[in-house]
This record gives structure tokens, C-alpha cells and sequence, in this order.
């Protein structure tokens, strides 16, 4: 093998390694983005249910039967 082929091959090899490890972090990111976009809903969720009064405080909250 001639040396120019050996770089070649070395370069793509790198490339094809670059490559693949971009695809792994792309998925992580578009997963990581779906879970922020849940929590900002659910965030969304409890700070209306707040607002609306679903929410007691503590301080008003019934104790459960066994207290």
C-alpha cells in the first residue's frame, strides 16, 4: 500500500468515526429536547393548577386519617 492510500484510508476512517459519533449526539440532543418539552407542559400544568386554587398550601391541607 502506498503511503498517500494509507493517509486516505486513515482520513476516511476518521471521518466515518466523526460521523457516527455526531448521529450519537444528535440523538441525544432531539431526546433531550423532548423531555425539556414535557417538563416545560407539566411546569406549565402545575403553575395553572396553582393559580386556579386546585393547589392548597400546606398549612390548609386536611391531614390523612391516620394522624
Amino acid at each position: 500500500m502506498q503511503p498517500d492510500e494509507e493517509r486516505l484510508i486513515m482520513i476516511e476512517t476518521a471521518l466515518a468515526n466523526q460521523e457516527k459519533m455526531l448521529d450519537e449526539l444528535n440523538a441525544v440532543i432531539i431526546e433531550q429536547d423532548k423531555k425539556i418539552e414535557y417538563l416545560i407542559k407539566q411546569n406549565r400544568y402545575l403553575l395553572n393548577l396553582a393559580e386556579e386554587g386546585g393547589i392548597k398550601p400546606l398549612s390548609e391541607e386536611t391531614p390523612p386519617p391516620h394522624y
